[in-house]
């Protein structure tokens, strides 16, 4: 018994003692920590960070940043390497617990021979171009966000300021990748007009680094058709805060860590209103849009092999509006129309989405860094609305004669329309993610592989009615029959496999040479397709004297699995057999750096050719993409990209950006007859006076444009200041883009050979530094001692007033002839901004 008593107290004395062994022994280390970057500012990824004579040591993450525990109270050598950079040595002596910063920059190497570069600036080696996070604060735009951004960059188009939503190359915006410190991103299915859709997923306050590709991206990034924006949040060190406010909304964001910076938090919360904006439309009425968006992300090192993660969102969109008139001008002098309507009822939406991805990273060795990411997404939409309107289509006066110059002289056509919706929507998204990485000075090995299970319900009920002077379209003697009928209730769960293995070598003579090789496969149980994708990027610098000039060419098959949108056809009905879409890229770009003026200059050029086939028909409503939920088409896509950006200015980068492209498909099952009477004469019917039908011959209309063929696109992005107030800065967003396309809506692709008039806006904003490094407020009791800067900003969107058309709503007249009514964007607005960092 009392042996028994000696053993059971020894276990947990032992026990103690190695707890405070323990802790004697975690208080003989010291933190180091800090950021690496290069010349230009530019952090510097996988750097080695070293003890000399020891075994101790890591690497930088894609923020140049790094944590390294060390022995305290002894002389050390920290060494601080990079292929392509020189070394460096540092002596430290560290006390106990203490936690020391220690950044540095590292030059480039002068000759590197037989030597690789296992990273140099992203935006010369691939078709990654880098994008500044803080340009979303200063340009002027009315919907915000770092879209705002991409759209002025060379490839991308976009014909409407309230969405967030972007084209890119001739594709739509369902075949663009979103990624958040490698989560993809999914946002809201039933939104239709870019006045419901408010915040986009990425939050500026929170962004550290963000990349973009136009096409020909690498075969890590997904199986999307078009472009991929690559976005990785900031892991803070020290505390800061920003406080942002508009007419628009609100936004906080606050960000720190803790002493041996082993854990950091970083949080935001946004609020949007378009309101204010939205009152510049012709639809006058009560506009009550509520945009709700709260973000997390908090990092733990728990030593130097293992850290965790988790990314959490929370979005609420809530979209009201109680329509009461519109009033649409239109037509041309000779033939000049007013378009009248009153309105009864209200349109109610609600898209809540919620995310979350918890991250588990383990770098075994300095050279070997994976990463395992549990994510799920789930989305709760609700889309009501009961909508009557009276419209009158009026002829203007046009006799410049007359008393009523521009009043309505008579009516052309009356009618009436109810429209009617009770949509529902739940999607659920969750996937397992395994991503690894293995490098030496020579090459990066990259692979993953991803699980992913999604559950969709459905439930659509959405009708039309048309009357039209007393009766209904369409015509029926016998019954009430409705215009457009979609009602169907969807469930779909379906599971997916998906993985990547890339390689990536360097090498080095006289020139320098990159060269990234890789294959993606996917499938899909719901189709029972597998696909599997190769993808290469070659760039080369021949280290030309004269000429800093590096080329790149980039291929591959970029194959793209339907997801839900693309399965469900305009009756709503589900196909469960369309297969993916397939697009070849071939890229080829040069990126040429200069000086003009004694200022640092950047020109970059790409030409593109993809080659489309077994694609899904759609039509494009607003911002709702329509699909026929079939393979019926192929097509191609071709263009130039061109971009110049600079210090225009000295000290401060403006760039512009011109596009010129075409996308053609060719409808593989639609056809239609041209009809001819006994003389031979072509039947118009209703015109020709002879209809009786005596022959007739098939016509296949070949290519035609798709809905995004923009043929050109031209950005500005240009800033100021006054010499003599630096502080006073001008930030200028204009942007130009020719018209899309668009016809009837009778779902006949063909016949949408019309064009849109061009988008052209100009967004101009005035911003004044209050305070900043320059010009503090130090004294004991001035409350402004806590923040580091405050500007205040003037912005006016829409300078030149101008009447953007975003769609065409179709009446017809008394005689049947149909009109097509322009649906105007935003007119001239001004704003009023504050952003306050602490």
């Amino acid at each position: 018994m009392r042996r028994s008593l000696v053993i059971s107290l020894r276990f947990p004395i032992s026990f103690l003692l190695l707890l405070l062994l323990t802790e004697v022994a975690w208080s003989q280390t010291a933190t180091l920590v800090g950021t690496l970057r290069d010349e230009n500012k530019a952090p510097i990824e996988i750097a080695n960070v070293s003890v000399l004579g020891t075994g101790l040591g890591t690497y930088t993450d894609e923020s140049g940043k790094y944590t390294l525990q060390i022995p305290a109270g002894e002389s050390l050598k920290v060494v601080f390497s990079h292929v392509n950079h020189e070394s460096q040595t540092f002596e430290v002596n560290l006390a106990a617990g203490e936690t020391r910063t220690l950044d540095r920059i590292l030059t480039l190497k002068e000759n590197i021979i037989n030597e690789a570069i296992v990273k140099d600036d992203v935006n010369r080696l691939n078709t990654m171009q880098r994008v500044d996070p803080k340009m979303a604060v200063v340009i002027p735009t009315a919907s915000g966000g770092i879209e705002a951004v991409l759209k002025t960059f060379p490839g991308v188009s976009s014909n409407n300021e309230l969405s967030s939503q972007y084209n890119v190359r001739g594709g739509n915006y369902d075949e663009n990748l979103v990624y958040v410190n490698d989560v993809e991103i999914y946002r809201p299915f039933l939104v239709r007009s870019g006045q419901q859709e408010g915040l986009s997923f990425v939050n500026p306050d929170l962004v550290g680094s963000l990349n973009f590709s136009a096409g020909g991206f690498e075969a890590k990034y997904g199986d999307k058709m078009s472009s991929v924006l690559d976005v990785k949040y900031k892991r803070p060190r020290k505390f800061s805060a920003t406080v942002s406010g508009s007419l628009l909304g609100g936004a906080l964001h606050f960000e720190g860590s803790s002493k041996d910076y082993r854990f950091s938090y970083l949080a935001g919360v946004r609020y949007w209103s378009n309101q204010y904006v939205l009152g510049a439309l012709d639809t006058d009425g009560q506009y009550r849009p509520r945009f709700i968006d709260a973000q997390g992300l908090l990092n733990f090192d728990v030593n130097d092999k293992w850290s965790f993660s988790f990314l959490g969102n929370y979005t609420q969109n809530r979209y009201q509006f109680v329509p009461e008139n519109r009033e649409t001008d239109f037509g041309t002098i000779s033939e000049a129309l007013r378009f009248t309507v009153y309105f009864d009822g209200q349109e109610v939406n609600t898209f809540e989405t919620m995310l979350g991805a918890l991250t588990a990273e383990y770098r075994p060795t300095p050279k070997i860094k994976t990463k395992l990411i549990l994510s799920g997404f789930r989305s709760n939409e609700t889309e009501t609305f009961d909508v009557q309107g009276q419209y009158f289509l009026g002829q203007l006066e046009n006799n410049f004669g007359s008393d009523n110059l521009g009043e309505v002289a008579f009516n052309r056509g009356i009618g009436t329309f109810l429209d009617h919706a009770r949509n529902y929507l739940t999607a659920n998204v969750i996937s397992l993610r395994h991503i690894g990485k293995w490098f030496d000075g020579y090459r990066v090995l990259d692979w993953g592989i991803k699980y992913q299970y999604e559950d969709i319900n459905d439930k659509l009920s959405e009708w039309e009615m048309i009357d039209s002077s007393g009766y209904s379209i369409p015509l029926n003697q016998n019954e009430l029959t409705l215009t457009e009928v979609l009602k169907t209730e969807i469930n779909l769960r379906s599971h997916r496999t998906a993985g990547y293995l890339q390689n990536t070598w360097m090498f080095s003579d006289t020139s320098k040479h990159r060269l990234t090789a890789g294959v993606r496969f996917h499938y899909w149980d719901v189709n029972k397709q597998f696909v599997a994708t190769p993808r290469v990027n070659y760039s080369f610098d021949p280290k030309w004297n004269k000429a800093d000039m590096i080329f790149r060419a980039s291929g591959g098959m970029y194959y793209q699995p339907p997801f839900y949108r693309e399965l469900r056809d305009l009756n709503g009905q589900l196909n469960t057999n369309v297969r993916a879409q397939q697009s070849y890229h071939a890229v080829i770009g040069m990126d040429y750096n200069f000086k003009a003026w004694r200022r640092p200059f950047k020109l970059v050029a790409e030409v593109y050719y993809k080659y489309l086939n077994d694609l899904v028909t759609y039509e494009i409503d607003n911002v709702r993409i329509r699909y026929y939920a079939k393979n019926n088409s192929r097509g191609y896509a071709t263009g130039l990209d061109l971009k110049v950006n600079g210090e225009f200015v000295k000290g401060i980068e403006s760039w512009m950006s011109m596009s010129v492209m075409t996308v053609q498909e060719d409808i593989l099952d639609d056809f239609y007859y041209d009809y001819y009477n006994s003389s031979g004469e072509q039947i118009v019917f209703g015109v020709t006076e002879d209809q009786v039908v005596a022959d007739s011959i098939r016509r296949e209309p070949g290519f035609i444009p798709r809905p995004t063929d923009q043929r050109v696109n031209f950005a500005l992005y240009f800033q100021d200041y006054v010499p003599k107030l630096p502080q006073l800065k001008m930030h200028l967003n204009l942007v130009f883009g020719t018209g899309m396309p668009f016809g009837p809506p009778d779902y006949t692709r063909y016949r949408d050979t019309l064009r849109i008039p061009p988008y052209r806006r100009v967004d101009i904003g005035f911003s004044y530094l209050l305070l900043g490094e320059k010009k503090k407020f130090v004294g004991p009791k001035n409350p402004l001692k806590y923040f580091k800067s405050i500007w205040i900003s003037l912005e006016v969107f829409n300078l030149l007033g101008t009447n953007n058309t975003l769609s065409y709503l179709w009446i017809s007249d008394i005689t049947n002839r149909q009109y097509a009514v322009p649906n105007y964007l935003t007119a001239r607005r001004i704003n009023a901004k504050i952003v306050m960092k602490f």
